[in-house]
């Protein structure tokens, strides 16, 4: 793909941009509770405003519902985002009040060379994520806000999708990949290439049907993985463990069978947990061996992994020379169950190897733990997205640069 240095060498001096970020933050009201993913747009909106450019992004954040402006609800709007972005850069971020209509024309046209503004949440129009013609009107739409510009695609956490903003808009202007963009296609691509062995591959997160695709693409070709958060519930039950009123799938427990039967020498699961008397920060709790769940009292049930796992997962990534890394191990946003998702990024950071941090959850525990982020070779923004590449699935917004690159972008509004 050609990238956002192919077109700051092009020239972009007083030139229009279309950024398409991912500023889907965690917000506590109208407080972002993580900056990770607009800290880490920062190199590419830096890199195009000292080279001149009127920068106009593009975001969203949340799931609007059909027909929803998104307007004060902190739930929609990118206020927040606005003003944290402008914090970080040192200028007035201004935002309009909505997606392509005449406050976004008139951002757009009072922007001046290295100045930025922002449309407002792109999910708040239907069209972006409705059905291909809609896509491409809106797609057009988005365009002709900047007349003669490029785009540029640094949002890797939507580049999974199939969205106007993602994939249309990429057909409508000249289109390049953001630092971003680039440097997590190219630390991807290492993992599902050669990767340096003893590659080992930890998944943690809520469900095993979630990541059966990953558990399937990656079995056959990592040295170990390390099972934990509350998908680690049916793989334990599919052992013969009574795992309480832990989380549970069961219409996955053979599944679960199969892959434990094949995998035997692979799979590593936890031996010991954390169990609480209820669902809260404040529950009572037990560390207890796995064959000890239900024994802690009816309706108990697993929140994190023991203090024995987390040792016993430092001696699994001892030697290893790869490390991908996706989903906490446990209830991390509540104190009494975090040990064991920060025990586990403790031993990453330790670790030698090259690891990659799968976005999500997994980048918000490693701040929450105050980690430094150095420690790790990479933290992805996209844990979805991340995912989906090392399932071998192709991702829409990355073929569309690499699709408009051999083909040719289409010219700007103002040259066709």
């Amino acid at each position: 793909m050609r990238t956002v240095d192919d077109l700051v060498g092009e020239g972009v001096q007083d030139r229009y941009v279309l950024l398409r970020a991912d500023f889907n933050v965690p917000l506590d009201g109208y407080t972002i509770t993580d900056d990770g993913r607009i800290q880490a747009a920062l190199p590419t909106i830096r890199k195009l405003l000292e080279a001149g450019a009127r920068l106009l992004v593009m975001a969203h954040l949340g799931r609007p519902k059909d027909g929803e402006p998104g307007g004060r609800d902190p739930k929609m709007t990118l206020t927040p985002v606005a003003g944290r972005l402008g914090q970080l850069l040192d200028q007035r971020v201004k935002l309009a009040g909505d997606v392509v209509g005449e406050s976004a024309r008139s951002e757009a046209e009072g922007l001046r060379a290295g100045e930025v503004a922002m449309l407002a949440n792109v999910r708040c129009d239907p069209r972006e994520t409705g059905d291909a013609d809609e896509r491409a009107q809106l797609a057009g739409e988005l365009a002709a806000l900047v007349p003669g510009g490029a785009f540029v695609s640094d949002g890797f956490g939507v580049v999974h999708r199939e969205q106007a903003s993602v994939v249309e808009v990429a057909r409508e202007l000249p289109a390049y990949g953001g630092e971003l963009v680039a440097r997590e296609t190219e630390v991807l691509r290492r993992l599902v290439g050669d990767p340096e062995r003893p590659y080992v591959v930890i998944l943690g997160g809520s469900k095993v049907s979630d990541k059966l695709g990953v558990l399937s693409n990656l079995l056959p070709k990592v040295d170990r993985l390390l099972v934990g958060g509350a998908m680690c519930f049916t793989f334990l039950a599919a052992q013969g463990h009574d795992v309480g009123g832990s989380k549970l799938e069961s219409d996955q427990i053979d599944t679960c069978k199969d892959l434990l039967t094949e995998y035997a020498d692979t799979l590593l699961l936890p031996t010991d947990v954390v169990v609480a008397s209820e669902f809260a920060a404040d529950a009572e709790t037990r560390t207890v061996p796995v064959s000890e769940m239900a024994d802690a009292g009816a309706g108990w049930l697993g929140l994190d992994v023991g203090p024995e796992t987390v040792a016993a997962f430092g001696d699994a990534l001892a030697d290893a020379a790869t490390v991908f890394w996706n989903g906490p191990m446990g209830v991390f946003e509540m104190e009494p169950f975090a040990a064991g998702t920060t025990g586990v990024a403790e031993k990453v950071a330790a670790s030698s190897a090259f690891s990659v941090i799968g976005g999500g959850d997994s980048a918000s525990a490693i701040r929450a733990a105050g980690l430094d982020e150095s420690s790790f070779g990479h933290i992805s923004t996209g844990g979805g997205a991340s995912l989906e590449f090392l399932e071998g699935h192709v991702l829409p917004g990355i073929a569309v640069l690499e699709e408009t690159e051999r083909s040719g972008a289409r010219p700007s509004n103002e040259e066709s």
